[in-house]
Order: structure tokens, then sequence, then C-alpha cells
């Protein structure tokens, strides 16, 4: 922590306790990024950095170490030994700690939001958006008492009873990604740690200061030395944690190429893996939709972001009569600010890397190459404020057919494709035919049109008038088929499932042996 602790009195001149100044007030970034092992903040002694600019000036604004491999055996090892403690905690402890946290969360939200603005670019809104679903998950994680419930069957024979409940895995990992640095760190740590494990979290290198503000407030929250520890690097941290024989379980939210690695070598080393990987979102537009409301939805969920969700709603498939709108719909996008995410006037900031731009830009040429029409064309924009910026303005690809590239792709970019399309028939068949199942939304005021949707589309998530379906947690987020590899999926009680193994007991207590014993007067208290 680069930040120091001050003994000084509490509030009203009580007692003396422990006060800190939140090591990242502000969104200050440290010059370089540290280790989190065994609950210090460690500065790492590798010779490998890698450089963390701001996307919107390209400006160095942190290094990012690969960590060694001591540094990243310590960590595990911290973990391995913090385990045999917390493990033991009780369900309530730990929802204690809960409790304290999501109120940490809520008081530092905005410099949080800060750190994630400054590394990844995205607006302040959207950040402090980031930080808030990811702290609705740990709200949820509050209620771990129902969460972590058994069942129970008494008297299944003569004086015998069944009992099946849920214990933890052991040292657990997870691997982020840049595009949401605060709220997907939050699905992962918090999830295995209310359930008894340990945790070993590489945060993304383009963005991973976020990650460490939040584990700060965990400490802080009261979260024993070593439940939580931090590591950094790219492919050689990767394969550290898919085969490191003490981890048991691995979370990855990413593309398609590491989640399929990741999915593959860990579960050969017989660990248990959860996959998010890539998508292609579909929005089907029906006549009947509320026009006004259905062309804002759209341009939101198409451009916020500058498109780097996993849920971005990338492709709309136009119905019938309802291509009409398109026009209208360029004309909205191209009234959209770009600039950087600090900008209050900014509706979406840079992408991530000037190779991410090169990436998009090259995409949105191959469809023009390929026959498509571009109604806005967002490449070559200059914010004249940050000239060096990674800038990419709205897109909207329109003429296009499934063969294209730019259609195949996932093109993480402020790009909507268009395609037209004479029945909800001929969408539904063209979105169940691409490999991706992690969302999709329909618009329509009609219930019937809406069901039979609902019924009939091959996706995880489905939105009705909702662009981005992504579950609150008391649901799980739950993508399908190209999009993710696993059993169970993030966060609601698929998480809790994933980070705990079922653990079935058997009892005979027989009826002849029990004997007397003394009464107790006093009113019992749970511990």
């Amino acid at each position: 922590m680069f930040s120091s602790r001050v003994r000084s009195l509490a509030p009203g001149g009580g007692a003396c306790s422990w006060w800190r100044s939140f090591s990242y007030a502000g969104g200050r970034v440290p010059p370089t990024t540290q280790n989190v092992i065994g609950g210090e903040w460690v500065e790492s002694k590798t010779d490998r950095w890698i450089d963390v600019p701001n996307p919107a000036t390209n400006k160095v604004v942190t290094r990012v170490p690969h960590s060694t491999m001591d540094e990243m055996n310590a960590a595990v090892a911290s973990a391995k030994e913090a385990y045999k403690t917390w493990s033991k905690t009780t369900p309530l402890t730990r929802q204690q700690i809960m409790l304290k946290y999501q109120q940490l969360i809520k008081e530092n939200l905005k410099d949080v939001a800060r750190l994630i603005t400054t590394e990844q670019g995205k607006t302040l809104p959207d950040a402090e958006g980031d930080v808030m679903r990811g702290l609705q998950v740990v709200e949820h994680l509050c209620s771990n008492l129902n969460l972590l419930l058994g069942e129970h069957l008494s008297g299944i024979s003569k004086d015998m009873d069944l009992t099946s409940y849920r214990v933890p895995l052991g040292v657990c990992a997870g691997i982020a990604p840049f595009n949401f640095p605060a709220m997907i760190p939050l699905w992962m740590f918090p999830t295995g740690v209310v359930c008894g494990n340990t945790y070993v979290i590489k945060p993304s290198e383009r963005d991973p200061t976020a990650c460490l503000a939040l584990v700060e407030l965990f400490k802080e929250a009261g979260c024993p030395d070593g439940v939580v520890n931090v590591i950094h690097g790219q492919h050689d941290c990767v394969n550290f944690i898919c085969d490191h024989p003490d981890i048991r379980a691995i979370s990855f939210v990413g593309g398609d190429a590491a989640g399929r690695h990741i999915y593959q070598r860990g579960s050969l080393n017989g660990k248990r893996v959860q996959s998010n990987m890539g998508a292609k979102n579909h929005g089907v537009i029906m006549p009947d939709a509320n026009k006004e409301y259905t062309i804002n939805q759209l341009v939101g969920a198409a451009f916020g972001a500058a498109g780097q969700r996993c849920m971005a709603l990338t492709t709309a498939i136009v119905v019938g009569d309802a291509k009409e709108w398109i026009p209208e719909v360029a004309e909205r996008a191209g009234k959209l600010v770009v600039s950087a995410g600090h900008e209050a006037k900014a509706d979406l900031g840079p992408v991530i890397s000037p190779q991410s731009k090169e990436r998009i830009e090259g995409l949105i040429q191959s469809a023009v190459d390929e026959g498509a029409e571009l109604l806005i064309d967002g490449r070559g924009l200059v914010v004249p404020e940050y000239p060096d910026g990674n800038f990419v303005g709205p897109t909207l690809i329109h003429n296009m057919n499934t063969s294209m590239r730019a259609y195949r792709e996932e093109i993480f970019g402020p790009v909507l494709c268009v395609l037209y399309v004479d029945t909800m028939e001929e969408a539904i068949e063209l979105i169940n035919r691409n490999p991706y199942g992690n969302g999709t939304a329909i618009f329509t005021r009609n219930g019937a049109t809406a069901r039979k949707f609902v019924s009939e589309i091959d996706v995880g998530q489905v939105g009705v008038n909702v662009p981005i379906p992504v579950p609150l947690p008391v649901m799980s987020f739950t993508g399908s088929r190209g999009s993710f590899l696993g059993d169970s999926h993030f966060y609601g009680k698929q998480g809790m499932h994933f980070y705990t193994q079922t653990k079935t007991v058997t009892s005979l207590w027989r009826e002849a042996d029990s004997t007397d014993t003394a009464s107790a007067t006093a009113m019992p208290v749970q511990r």
C-alpha cells in the first residue's frame, strides 16, 4: 500500500484505533503497480515492466510488473496458508465483512471510478456504473447465509438423517479483462471469499489500479491478510495460474483465444474453470416497437463505453418497415460527443490502445471492401484537445450480410452493424446460426411476438425492450454457446456453486443410545 496508516484517537476522543487515508483517494495512480502478498503491498523485483498509458493521451500513468515466479508462488502460498483459518470462519463472520465492504465501496466509489477513467478511458458516469454493478454483487453476497443453505432430510431411515451442504474449495484464482476493471474483479474475489475460499487475482495489465483499490478497501473492511492476493503479468502469469497445483478453480473473462486456452489448460490440470468469452449481440427491431425509445436505446447500447462491452448491442437486425428508422439512428449517433473520459461533455471515450483502434478501423474497411455501406464513418477522428488519443467515432455499417468479416468477428469498438430481414422468423434463424450466445434483445410492443422470440432464441440472456440484459445478482450471468465454457456461471446462485463443492453426510444416531443431559436455562446465542 503506497499510503501509510496512522495511529489516532477515535472520533470523540475515545480509545485509539487504526485510521487510514485511502491510498487511491482522488483517483491517484501510483507510479508503479504493486503485488499484494499476505496483506502487504509489495514492489516487484522484476526487470520486466508493462507501460499503462491513458488512452486519451497515450501518456504513461503507471507501470505494471511481470510478477516474478517467486512472487507468484509467494502469493499462492500466502493464500494457501490463510485458507487454513479463513475456511473455518463462520458465514456470519464473512457476512459482517461484506456488510462493511459494500459501505466502503459506496464511500469511495467516485475515487475508484476516476482510476478507471484514467487507465481505461471510459467516461466518468460509465466508470461509476462499472463500480456500481460490481457493488451490487457485493451487496447480494451479504445474503450469503441464504445462498449457502444446504439440504437436510430427517428420518430417511430409522434413526438416520441425510444432510448435504456446501464447503469451500481452497485457493481460487481470477483473471480479469480490461473493459470492466472494477465490476469483473467484484464478480470474482468477493464471491470466492464469502464461500470460505482464499484468492489470487490477476487484474488486466492495461488498467490494474481499480482492482488494487478494491482489494485495499476489502482489507479495510476486515479481510485477514493472505485471503486476497494480487499478481500481475501476461501469458506467463496466466499459465502459472492454470498450472499451479494448489489453485483449485479459475474464473476468466476476456477474449476467445485466451478463454479457450485457459479453459483447456486449467481443465487438463484438474481445475474447475468458468470462462466468459466473446460475443456478437443482436438486437431485433420490430416495426411495432416504440420508435423513439428504441432508437435511443440502440444508440446507447451500441456506442456506449466506445463499444467495449461484451454485452454491447453490436448488431441490429431490422425487420420490415423498421428499416426506415436507420437514418435517424445514424443521425442521433452522429451527435454523440467523443472526448477524454473525464470531460463532462463526453458521451464516449477512447478505445483502449492504438492497436485496438487499428484493428477496429481495419474491420470497418473490410466491410466496405466486401460491399457494405457506411452511414457514419468514425475512422480518422481527431479530438483537438487530445490529438494523441485512441479515438474512433460512432460508425454505422448497413447493407451487411453474415459472410462479412465485420459481422463474423467481435469488433469491440463503437460500431453498429445493420442487417435487414423481412420477418422475425428470419431474425431468429440468423441469430441462432451465429456461434455466440451471450445476449440478445427484441424491441416490440406485442407480447405474443416477444414471447415467441424468447421461446425460440438460443441465447443465454434475452432482453425484451432491454438492450443490455445483464441480470442483477439475484440471478446469474448466463451467456451460452460460443460465449461461455464451463458448468457454473458468474455470481448469483451459480457463482456460489462454482466456488463450493457439496459434502453429503449420512448419520445414524440410535434412539437406544440417547442419554439425559442437564437443562440449560440461558438464552441460546448463535456465534
